[in-house]
């Protein structure tokens, strides 16, 4: 079980034997440092009482509790956490059948918020109910048996998978963020004042500033000296003439800045990461970008004499200069680990960048670093965000988007550290990345057994929101939020009947148990189906003033005519290409003759793009509501609400998004087919590519979120739209047979993987290597 800050006294179980006079509870009552259990014979006596360290206790969250009555020797023994004690000469009856209830029971009806987990219950015969169903009202045993029913529950397992948004804050000027993970304090400050959120109590704080900041913020990086309730800002590099302060303190109990160094590094440093190293008063920074280059340099800085250092003498493996990298620092053996990034060889920006999925071992006492692996990513062009959490040597944490597109998400990966495989975990965390200063953090707070993430949004690199999400620690993977135990439908030996409301916080908790024997003829239990809700695809149909880019190319006028034969291959082509421009400037003449007519001479281009461009707008006069025009040297499409294309609602959907809103419109849109298929002609790859990116990413979490919701129909047709982008979609297939099966649609399922395995053979040459038995559930 867990207890909750605010729980400070409350009854924990219940257990009835039939004898009125035979009733048992367990009490606590939180005493200072330590927590005092009592285990009663109801309206009689205290059998035990056993007090229990606090912070030992509750330092990993969970604790054992076990209760065993031994009927032969009248004997109950009280176990919690690694405490045991022992009541004689209780006077217990020969047989027992126990009515166990948390919570609410009888006259008991202020009851504490606590969490259950790994409930067992028996003698030679026992039930383990790892209570991890993520909703409904059913509980299964260990062996995947239907053996009760839940009234009132909150699954604790969702805290475990879905991120909570916990507070938001917002700063009209340039600000950062810090988590003070000792004191349970998540900071948001810019040079006026500072936001304290306390994720403990949950208590926000407003103060403001004696004095401002002395240090002009940029980038607004800073780090926390605990030991001194100190947190340090800084920047780097000040743009010339700016020669002001580049490190300040300020004291979070008088809320004092004092400035503590003048000094600046050489360039600017955009998206590095760190981390401090409370015994050493050392705080480290790696990589990062400016002036058009990229550094692999290590910079330290110790508190006492506040000068950076670079970190030199490193022998070993080379690690590229790069920015967006993560870093993290495993205490117990000193060493620095780096994932990650973008940059290239040399550290010249000119040459280009590409993506790092690399992993290094820097081993500070010896100066050594370690090339640990490099993987061959299926994630396109992620990047890592800030901090990663490394607990031991056998695994790591850290946050991924592709931070190239402007309304992404955030993706939580478990790495291991001898071989870079990896696991998805959580759900996903929305970012509107699009400006330099936008930014993530990974936090680990051990005592809470909660990963925090601070979300820093940016419109214009200036002003700037602060939201933070936490999730529960261990985290779950989708397969292990998702699953559906499976088993035997029959009744077993016994009945078990669970009446469940698990919660945090203020919310009651009431578990009841009952134990029965049943005769020894088992009946069948009739096979449970958790609901669904089915989302049928709706056939597309003629409507007016409309024109789908989506699967076959087609266009209907104002008075729902098709009118798509009047297109020819070179109008399907200039018009697309307009339209990809017309979201900026739109697309000038001569670049618009260099696409279409690479070929030919000036004076002949100039007629054909002319005659081109007057049947393209006599076409469109067929509609309303969409117009081809051309100002300041280029062309445009520009459109109203009378008219609908499938290309602009869907980027509509996806930038606002509200996908979940119009789902099925969306639905709807993407099922038509692949985007553009109509044309091959490589002046269309990057529009293909880049619309299909910013749909792979919707698609793959509406995937998650549907088969989630147990809305296993419409995970299917979604899984066939990301066919559609990508016929060899290993994720799509997992989801799609789970979902096929979970429907009973077996056929289906084998006629998607023999259509997978054939495709895979003829794109690849190699057989499949997953055989169809993989993905039975």
């Amino acid at each position: 079980m867990a207890l909750y800050p605010t729980v400070e006294i409350g009854y924990i179980t219940r257990i009835k034997s039939g004898d009125p006079t035979k009733i048992f509870n367990l009490f606590f009552d939180v005493r200072g440092d330590d927590i005092l259990f009592r285990l009663n014979q109801e309206g009689k006596s205290v059998l035990i009482s056993m007090p229990v360290n606090r912070d030992e206790m509750t330092k990993d969250h969970w604790f054992k509790v076990k209760i065993a009555f031994d009927l032969k020797n009248d004997e109950i023994i009280l176990e919690i956490h690694n405490k045991k004690m022992t009541c004689e000469g209780v006077s217990l009856p020969d047989e027992f059948r126990p009515e166990i209830v948390f919570g609410k029971s009888d006259h008991i009806i202020d009851v504490p918020s606590i969490a259950i987990n790994q409930l067992k219950v028996g003698n030679t015969k026992s039930y383990v109910f790892a209570l991890n169903e993520t909703k409904g009202e059913f509980v299964y045993d260990q062996e995947g048996r239907l053996c009760g029913k839940v009234d009132n529950p909150i699954w604790l397992i969702n805290e475990a998978y879905h991120w909570h948004k916990e507070a938001c804050f917002s700063s009209n000027t340039e600000a950062g963020a810090n988590y003070n993970i000792n004191n349970n304090e998540i900071y948001y400050f810019n040079r006026d004042s500072i936001f304290t959120y306390n994720t403990k109590s949950k208590e926000i704080t407003a103060r403001a500033f004696a004095e401002r900041c002395p240090v002009k913020l940029s980038l607004a990086r800073s780090f926390i000296d605990d030991a001194h309730d100190k947190l340090y800002a800084y920047e780097v590099y000040h743009d010339p003439p700016d020669d002001g302060p580049t490190i300040a303190s300020l004291d979070l109990t008088t809320l004092t800045w004092n400035v503590e160094s003048y000094q600046q590094l050489s360039m600017q440093l955009h998206h590095h990461d760190s981390y401090y190293d409370p015994e050493q008063n050392l705080y480290t920074i790696f990589g990062g970008f400016g002036n058009m280059y990229y550094s692999n340099k290590f910079y330290t800085l110790n508190t006492t004499d506040k000068r950076w250092e670079v970190l030199d003498s490193l022998s070993g493996d080379v690690i590229y200069p790069r920015y967006f990298s993560t870093i993290g620092y495993l205490k117990n053996n000193h060493c620095i680990y780096v994932f990650g990034g973008m940059g290239n060889e040399s550290g010249e920006q000119i040459v280009g960048r590409r993506y790092f999925y690399d992993f290094y071992k820097v081993d500070i006492e010896n100066k050594q670093v370690q090339k640990l692996w490099e993987i061959s990513d299926d994630e396109i062009n992620t990047a890592p965000a800030r901090g990663m959490v490394i607990l031991n040597d056998s695994c790591f944490y850290t946050l991924r988007y592709p931070e190239s597109v402007s309304n992404s998400f955030l993706k939580l990966y478990r790495f291991s550290v001898k071989d870079g495989s990896y696991q998805i975990l959580g759900d996903s965390i929305p970012i509107l990345s699009d400006k330099i200063t936008t930014n993530a953090h990974l936090y680990y707070n051990e005592h809470q057994s909660r990963l925090y993430v601070t979300v820093q949004e940016s419109k214009d690199d200036v002003s700037s929101s602060l939201t933070v999400y936490s999730l529960s620690f261990p985290p779950v993977t989708l397969e292990e939020y998702a699953g559906i135990p499976t088993g035997s439908s029959r009744i077993p030996t016994m009945w078990i009947l669970v009446i469940i409301t698990l919660a945090v916080a203020t919310t009651i908790v009431a578990v009841i148990v009952k134990i029965k024997h049943k005769p020894e003829n088992k009946e069948s239990v009739p096979q449970t189906i958790l609901p669904t809700t089915k989302t049928e695809m709706i056939s597309e149909t003629a409507q007016p003033n409309s024109i789908f880019l989506f699967g076959d190319f087609a266009v209907f006028s104002k008075n729902k005519r098709d009118i798509t034969y009047m297109f020819t291959a070179r109008l399907k082509q200039m018009f697309c290409l307009i339209l990809q421009y017309s979201d900026a400037e739109g697309i000038s003449s001569k670049r618009l003759s260099d696409l279409i007519w690479p070929d030919k001479s000036k004076d002949k281009v100039k007629n054909s793009r002319g005659v081109a461009i007057n049947h393209l707008r006599k076409i469109l006069n067929e509609l309303d509501g969409i117009e081809l025009v051309y100002e300041k040297g280029c062309f445009k499409i520009v459109t109203n609400s009378e008219m609908y294309c499938d290309y602009l609602k869907c980027m509509e959907i996806i930038s606002t998004n509200t996908v979940n809103k119009y789902r099925q419109q969306f639905l709807n849109i993407i099922h038509r087919g692949k985007f553009i298929q109509f044309f091959d002609d490589p002046v269309f790859d990057y529009f293909k590519q880049d619309v299909e990116y910013k749909l792979e990413n919707v698609i793959q979490h509406q995937i998650e979120e549907t088969f989630s919701a147990r809305n296993y129909q419409t995970t299917v047709s979604l899984t066939e739209a990301a066919f559609n982008i990508d016929p060899l979609n290993e994720m799509a297939l997992s989801y799609n047979l789970k979902s096929q099966f979970i429907l009973k649609r077996e056929n289906e399922a084998i006629t998607t993987y023999q259509k997978f395995i054939t495709e895979y053979k003829k794109t690849t040459g190699e057989n499949y290597p997953h055989p169809f038995r993989n993905y039975w559930r």
